[in-house]
């Protein structure tokens, strides 16, 4: 009951200070002109201020600071000054764009102080793929590749209000809530921080937002999900057989949590891939795109995307006693499946669209179907991208 309460008191903490400190940031922000222009990939019609994630930051930071003390902090110093590193780039990156080289420099860093200095890393495949323990200099390769990989994959989804909060406040309040029934108080005291704070910002975030995370708020999150991620996998992969709360598909369950930003990165990174240009191109190929022009608001695509995360984590915890290798094809098949879907349904809601406007297409570079006249016969998810994004 205690620490019941005293998570309570965290998270209570967290947003409190994020709810008063929000409208402040928002304030020196429109007064410095410090934030996204409409126009080119933006989906907004008017200026909006970034670096929301300063809010939740010091939210963040004030909570652990008054309630992590009696916890044995020490065991997660170097991941608490990576997270600051990540803040301290980001940052930079939003006042005064950095190069994609410095900026990869940056998180190469955070995530070396993470993986090496705070030992939070991948030990073991458990038997997946028949690979077992890992050697050291492989498991620091491969364990900072995964961080890095979640890291970009949270901060690609952030082009929608309250999409990436709402995501962060899932991922956040789940983990926290495992930590804590595991024990692991300094990770919950971490995760419930970010959940309050993440909590407060959404209340001026959600649509119509009057301010965005930046990339202040999406890769300082992205990161620390990304490290609490990895840190429970190898807490869960640690605990005896039979423990409540174990979860037997060690790599499933980590990659559930944050399914929707790994499916979109590898969906988008393919696509521009295919078509000749390079996975970090940006354009408007993201799923919450493809929900936007099918007409859905940015509050309904949030809550639809929020759904489908937790369909997928509840799937895993039906699963829990079974193996990787029954698991992840399973989760596996139902995101792509429901990605297929969206495909179908966008190509069939295209098709009425150009019948009841038939030059809908016209100005389409890639679209022949346009150009000849006979587009309901002839559309594609290629002509479906170069429809225009309405703003709800």
């Amino acid at each position: 009951m205690f620490y019941f309460m005293l998570f309570l008191f965290v998270i209570l903490t967290s947003l409190a200070v994020g709810f008063l400190v929000m409208p402040i940031i928002i304030k020196v922000l429109w007064r410095a002109k410090i934030g996204d222009q409409p126009g080119g990939r933006k989906i907004h019609k008017k200026f909006v201020p970034s670096m929301g994630g300063i809010g939740f930051f010091v939210a963040a930071s004030a909570a652990m600071a008054i309630w992590g003390w009696q916890f044995p902090l020490p065991d997660i110093r170097y991941l608490l000054g990576a997270i600051g590193l990540m803040f301290i780039v980001g940052l930079r990156d939003d006042l005064v764009e950095l190069k994609a080289s410095r900026k990869l420099l940056g998180q190469l860093v955070a995530v070396a102080m993470v993986v090496v200095m705070g030992d939070i890393r991948i030990r073991d495949l458990h038997g997946f793929l028949g690979i077992g323990e890992l050697h050291l200099f492989v498991s620091y390769g491969f364990s900072a590749f995964v961080l890095l990989a979640l890291t970009n994959a949270f901060n690609l989804i952030d082009g929608l209000d309250g999409l990436a909060g709402s995501t962060g406040l899932v991922v956040s309040g789940l983990l926290g809530a495992w930590f804590a029934f595991q024990g692991l108080e300094s990770y919950a005291v971490l995760s419930f921080s970010f959940f309050g704070g993440i909590l407060g910002f959404l209340i001026f975030n959600w649509h119509p937002a009057k301010i965005f995370m930046g990339d202040t708020g999406s890769l300082t999150l992205g990161f620390t999900l990304g490290a609490l991620v990895v840190a429970f996998m190898e807490s869960n992969a640690a605990l005896p057989e039979g423990a409540s709360w174990r979860f037997s598909p060690v790599f499933s369950s980590g990659i559930a949590l944050m399914i929707y930003p790994l499916y979109d990165m590898a969906r988008v990174f393919t696509r521009r891939i295919r078509r000749g240009q390079g996975p970090m191109t940006p354009d408007k190929s993201h799923v919450h795109h493809f929900l936007m022009r099918m007409g859905l608001k940015h509050n309904q695509v949030a809550l639809t995307l929020v759904f489908v995360q937790l369909l997928i984590v509840g799937s895993v915890v039906l699963m829990k006693d079974l193996s990787d290798h029954i698991v992840l094809p399973v989760i596996s098949a139902i995101t792509l499946g429901l990605g297929f879907r969206l495909d179908q349904i966008a190509v069939k809601y295209v098709k009425k669209k150009v019948s009841k406007e038939p030059n809908i297409l016209a100005n389409s570079k890639n679209s022949n179907s346009s150009k000849k006249g006979n587009q309901k016969s002839k559309v594609s998810i290629k002509d479906f991208e170069n429809t225009p994004i309405n703003y709800n």
